[in-house]
């Protein structure tokens, strides 16, 4: 086979309906279990370890996320939305990867010295340095993961996914009940991304060579640049408040954050973007029929929203049983932070869907407006928030993420060929049964004899189900009608042309 060979065409167009129903299915249902998994093993673990192990760790993962934004994966888009792949793109992108990835992780272990200075915290400098390995599976895990994604094939990529979730969560249940603190958080993302880099690998059924000689690659270079200018403005925006945060708090502060922020962004950071993975490919496809888009758009946002609104209002609502309920007393103190949190997290849940849609569309400007606007207004606002101590920055998302929000729908909009009108309409139906969801709750909260925070808990989300089930049956009966279509679409079997076209 030579490097001119074609390797994974843009599969056809018919049925792709049908294929990525099935691709959301397998992606996000892989995600599901992989998250029920880790979410055990998390919880388990909050128990075992202390604040001030979380935060020492946040402490580091701004040093993390700013360096990934630096490893090279967002060359491995143009992987995903190409016409025809060649194996010498394939060779050349995986060579992109390895420079990076091992460039990344010899910054890591070199500034692991002055980031232990900043916190004042000797322990942060010889994490950072063992993390240094995680970078080093990255290769492994983006190139693989970027051929399935092509082809739609999400079953083999969520089968390793949920390996690794399992793998990852024993180590960390085993560190944690070893005793080893902090190190836990250290060896269980180490776990987690070997195990995938391994299952991708053995799943794309493609291991090459890289090649260091990049001529012809100039698109692919073009598309990774974008986005890695993109990400960098991200990582201001996602990362502002551990800076800011980790030098105003101690530890065991920000790690009450930090934990409150895990909890709010449950939904948002773990569910949202396996969707947008599938989003992606599956708007690549319609790139021409800006009527399908805005139709597929307003469909989308509609569903994710009736599922996720609910979600974050409850728990807003039920912050406090939940937390004395699943982590324990020890953490009470997180729970004005809670509610705040899961009250900015709807916005972010619909910010989030607009950029994606807009770059697999050829539009990343899009997504760099929205992240430059994120660099600014989401640090000013926790640098303002930051003397009220941690609930300061609980308000500073409530502050910030409306304004950011409009921003970016009002620059995605006109790419994605939807009106102002059609995404509140797409909101509405998620709104309403919302709110009357939390008038009753609040209601039957108010009501209720106090019991144990367990029991409570129990009977404010059973009837915070009951109710907004009930409501969404009667407000939104076509957004039912469509995840009942999309049910029976992922029974079907999909006609002979469509699976090879898959294959």
């Amino acid at each position: 086979m030579n490097d001119e060979t074609l390797v994974t065409p843009r599969p056809e167009a018919e049925g792709i309906a049908r294929r990525v129903v099935r691709a959301v299915v397998w992606r996000s249902g892989s995600q599901v279990a992989a998250q029920l998994v880790m979410w055990a093993s998390t919880f388990w673990v909050l128990r075992l370890l202390d604040p001030v192990d979380y935060g020492l760790y946040a402490m580091t993962s701004g040093v993390m996320v700013l360096l990934s934004m630096l490893n090279g994966s967002g060359f491995a888009g143009a992987l995903i939305s190409a016409e025809t792949v060649t194996l010498r793109d394939i060779r050349q992108t995986f060579a992109l990867l390895i420079l990076m990835s091992g460039g990344v992780a010899l910054a890591q272990v070199a500034v692991a010295p002055l980031v232990s200075a900043y916190f004042h915290q000797p322990i942060v400098g010889t994490m950072l340095r063992v993390q240094a390995l995680v970078y080093l599976a990255n290769p492994l895990i983006v190139v693989p993961g970027a051929l399935l994604a092509r082809a739609m094939d999400f079953r083999r990529q969520g089968s390793v996914n949920l390996l690794a979730a399992l793998a990852a969560a024993l180590a960390a249940l085993g560190g944690a009940l070893a005793g080893l603190g902090v190190w836990t958080l250290v060896f269980a993302p180490l776990v987690n991304a070997w195990t995938r880099a391994l299952g991708m690998t053995v799943a794309a059924r493609l291991l090459v060579w890289p090649s260091f000689r990049f001529d012809g690659a100039r698109a692919t270079i073009r598309f990774g640049g974008a986005m890695l200018v993109s990400d960098l403005l991200w990582l201001v925006q996602s990362q502002a408040d551990i800076f800011i945060g980790g030098r105003a708090l101690d530890a065991h502060r920000l790690g009450v954050y930090t934990t409150a922020l895990f909890l709010a962004q449950i939904v948002a950071s773990k569910f949202i973007p396996p969707l947008n993975e599938v989003a992606f490919t599956a708007y690549a496809k319609l790139r021409g029929d800006k009527a399908a888009v805005a139709h597929a758009f307003a469909k989308s946002l509609r569903l994710i929203m009736l599922a996720a609104l609910p979600m974050h209002i409850g728990l807003a609502l039920t912050a406090r049983p939940f937390v004395e309920t699943v982590l324990g007393p020890k953490w009470g103190e997180m729970v004005p932070v809670v509610r705040l949190l899961a009250l900015a997290m709807p916005f972010l849940t619909v910010q989030v869907l607009f950029a994606p849609a807009a770059t697999a569309l050829g539009h990343p400007r899009v997504r760099v407006v929205a992240t430059a606007a994120g660099a600014l207004i989401m640090p000013a606002a926790f640098l303002l928030a930051i003397h009220w101590g941690v609930t300061g920055l609980g308000w500073a998302w409530i502050l910030g993420m409306p304004p950011l929000t409009a921003i970016t729908a009002r620059a995605a909009m006109p790419v994605l060929g939807i009106s102002a009108a059609a995404v509140v309409a797409a909101l509405r139906p998620a709104l309403l049964c919302s709110a009357v969801m939390a008038i009753a709750v609040a209601a039957i909260d108010a009501l209720v004899v106090p019991t144990s925070p367990g029991l409570r808990l129990g009977m404010l989300t059973a009837a915070g189900a009951l109710v907004y089930a009930g409501l969404a049956t009667v407000l939104a009966r076509d957004a039912i009608g469509d995840i009942v279509s999309l049910m029976r679409m992922t029974s079907r079997r999909p006609s002979s042309r469509a699976a090879t076209a898959a294959a």
